[in-house]
């Protein structure tokens, strides 16, 4: 029952519209580019013009129009109370306006082909009149990348007529998208006798647009080295695009005058190792068959893949000068490639000493890393990741028990990066233990009933040994020991009782070392307790100083000796108390003297 008044309602607008028009100004624009599958907004900017005010009432519709018979379908409709989408339409779950100050945005999701229509933007202001305006909705889709097909067979320069040189193919594209031609980057165009270019367009199910294009040439001998491609423009949002396809060469059919022989791979030099590619062309068409030769083994054929010799895991063996030459040619002809194949190479490293090496402390020793090689070498000597020379020789001089480790040596070829080897020995330097920290003798002085750590640390080789001789203390005890390659490390706990006297022994077989401390305990230090107790003792020792200052300002005022004083009338009763609480005095009273006097003497 409620639609009755609605349509009522709306039929009153209707005529009241249809007496006063075009007060109702309506901006949009022409046309609104997007991609497919991307959102669409379609503004719609209204204003009011020849009235005193702006209506309190008006409505906004959109329509689009419906694909193939150009009638208008509703999609949306609002007014001050009310917003609505149209149910059963292309848009029914696909759309949402927005309204914003004078304007009024139709968003549309995940746009499709079909939504490539006409869009109504019609605002009704009663009294105002009403307007409508329309966008131009296109949609968007890039093809795919285009494939280019060259003739599967050669080309005779003596057929007679046009001959199929490529065919191109560009799918799923929307709207249709053209295909053009280049040869050598010059465009072609159809030329009777010369070139023809036949289109064929297809529309998918889906659609898109493929459009396959093919070129049919007339070839001459100077087209054995031209390149084909062809372009392909499209249209997008704003744009136009385009893009190429690999460029490709067709073959022309021609006796055979010469021949060319390169290496294709790898690029720069050739080491050992390397898989060797060698390509062999000569310049007629078709190509020839080609056989392959080393210059050390003339008759014998190598094997080959068409105009294509593969030499996998190279060595230094397969140096030499290579051939190629027509099929059936004779190899004393002049129609023929060559080409000399260098392969380089770089052996192990040799380290001398080898493996590992012993040294006296204060020894020298020379050490050296060569490694044969068919091209300039440098090398490079470390220790710990750390460069310690440069060159094939090594010196070491000196030895210390620093200078025991791994060296090792690193050999490149400058020219030809890839090639390295490394070698490498180890360093052993043998001796007597030595003391870590310097000073032999330490003198310290410490609390009595204090604990201090002493620790000792000893390098050498064999890896030596540590013993502890304590005097003047009881209570000690170890409490680290750790080993390592070339040394040791120990640390004792002592309990400061009386004068004592510590010696660390390290012994290994190449003779011992020691490192004594001679601890001074001293009663008069003040042992302080550690963490908290610390913080209790400074507590206590405040209360204590704030006591004595207390006591030194009360004997003050009771001698009114204080600096300050309060002024006041003085009285009768004042005399009195004076009098009463006088005392004798003997000696005048200083300041210097009160302050010298603790808290228990006043």
């Amino acid at each position: 029952m409620a639609f009755f008044p609605r349509a009522f309602l709306l039929l009153f607008h209707i005529l009241l519209v249809r007496s006063v028009l075009g007060k109702v100004k309506l901006t949009m624009v022409d046309n609104l580019e997007v991609y497919l599958g991307d959102s669409a907004s379609i503004p719609c900017h209204y204003s009011f013009t020849d009235i005193e005010k702006e209506p309190s009432f008006f409505m906004i519709q959109w329509f689009v129009k419906a694909a193939g018979n150009g009638t208008r379908v509703r999609i949306y409709y609002a007014d001050v109370s009310q917003q609505v989408i149209d149910n059963n339409t292309d848009y029914s779950g696909r759309i949402e306006v927005k309204l914003e100050e004078k304007e009024a945005i139709l968003v549309i999701r995940k746009v499709q082909l079909s939504d490539e229509r006409e869009f109504f933007c019609q605002v009704n202001g009663l009294a105002a009149g009403t307007n409508e305006s329309r966008t131009n909705l296109r949609v968007f889709h890039p093809p795919e990348s285009p494939v280019i097909e060259g003739a599967l067979t050669g080309i005779s320069v003596t057929k007679q007529g046009l001959s199929k040189v490529a065919s191109c193919e560009v799918r799923n594209g929307f709207p249709k998208p053209n295909i053009t031609w280049y040869k050598n980057e010059k465009y072609l165009t159809p030329v009777p006798d010369k070139a023809n270019i036949l289109i064929l367009v297809t529309r998918e199910s889906s659609g898109f647009y493929s459009v396959q294009s093919t070129l049919d040439y007339k070839v001459e001998k100077e087209d054995k080295n031209s390149l084909f491609l062809c372009e392909v423009s499209f249209a997008v949002p704003g744009a136009i695009r385009t893009t190429n396809t690999r460029a490709i060469n067709i073959t022309v059919h021609y006796p055979t005058t010469t021949m060319k022989l390169w290496k294709e791979l790898p690029q720069g030099l050739v080491k050992e190792g390397d898989t060797v590619k060698l390509g062999c062309q000569g310049d007629g068409n078709p190509p020839p068959h080609v056989i392959f030769n080393r210059g050390q083994e003339p008759n014998k054929v190598l094997n080959s893949s068409g105009n294509i010799l593969t030499l996998t895991s190279v060595s230094r063996k397969d140096s030499g000068v290579y051939t190629c030459r027509p099929l059936g040619v004779d190899e004393s002809s002049k129609v023929k490639g060559e080409m000399e194949l260098a392969v380089h190479y770089l052996d192990p490293a040799f380290v001398v000493p080898k493996d590992s090496e012993m040294m006296l402390r204060g020894e020298e020793l020379t050490a050296t890393c060569n490694a044969l090689s068919s091209l300039p070498t440098s090398t490079v000597w470390y220790k710990d990741r750390k460069k310690v020379g440069q060159g094939h020789t090594l010196h070491l001089t000196d030895a210390s028990y620093q200078t025991s480790g791994e060296y090792k040596c690193e050999v490149t070829v400058p020219s030809l990066p890839a090639l390295r080897t490394s070698g490498s020995v180890h360093i052993i330097v043998q001796g007597s233990p030595e003391m870590e920290g310097g000073e032999q003798e330490v003198q310290l002085e410490e609390a009595v009933g204090r604990t201090v750590n002493l620790s000792c640390k000893a390098v050498g080789h064999p890896r030596p040994s540590i013993s502890w001789t304590i005097a003047g203390s009881q209570s000690w005890k170890e409490i680290v020991n750790q080993a390592h390659e070339d040394s040791v490390n120990s640390v004792v706990s002592i309990e400061v009782t009386s004068d004592v006297s510590a010696t660390c022994n390290a012994s290994n077989d190449m003779g011992t070392e020691a490192k004594i401390y001679h601890i001074k305990a001293n009663p008069r230090i003040m042992k302080f307790p550690e963490g908290r107790g610390i913080i209790i003792v400074v507590i206590i020792l405040c209360l204590l100083l704030l006591a004595f200052l207390g006591s030194i300002l009360y004997f003050l005022h009771k001698k009114s000796k204080l600096p300050c004083k309060f002024t006041k009338e003085k009285t009768a009763t004042d005399d009195v108390e004076k009098k009463t609480n006088a005392k004798p005095e003997t000696t005048p009273l200083n300041i210097p003297n009160s302050e010298k006097k603790g808290p228990n003497d006043q």
